[in-house]
């Protein structure tokens, strides 16, 4: 029994350590935010030995000088003026790992849904 402990743990910190981040990438669920919502920003980091790991503000510290974050969502104003913002992530546990890219605003208004008969 006192053996098992011992073993676990350096089972675990083996798994940890096979898993490290090659590259992070954007995986944005859209081409356009919407102002006064909560968009998030979806970051996933490919592992060295080929798999995905999806990444939340615990791992990657995220910036943008036009609006701010919360965790991984990206919250723009309401009143919001320019077409465009920059985002930029940087993983924590390798800061060399950054990427950045532009996400265009949403300018259109969102279409209006059909309205539901009632029977």
């Amino acid at each position: 029994m006192k053996l098992t402990l011992p073993l676990l743990l350096i089972l675990f910190s083996l798994s940890v350590k096979a898993q490290q981040v090659d590259s992070i990438y954007f995986h944005l669920y859209t081409d356009s935010l919407k102002k006064g919502q909560h968009n998030y920003i979806n970051v996933d980091a490919k592992l060295k030995n080929g798999r995905w790991l999806p990444m939340t503000a615990k791992d990657v510290e995220f910036s943008c000088n036009q609006a701010r974050f919360e965790g991984n969502e990206l919250v723009i104003p309401v009143d919001f003026s320019e077409p465009k913002v920059t985002v930029k992530a940087v993983l924590k546990s390798n800061r060399s790992l950054i990427i950045e890219t532009t996400i265009w605003i949403k300018t259109r208004p969102d279409p209006e849904l059909p309205k539901l008969k009632r029977q």
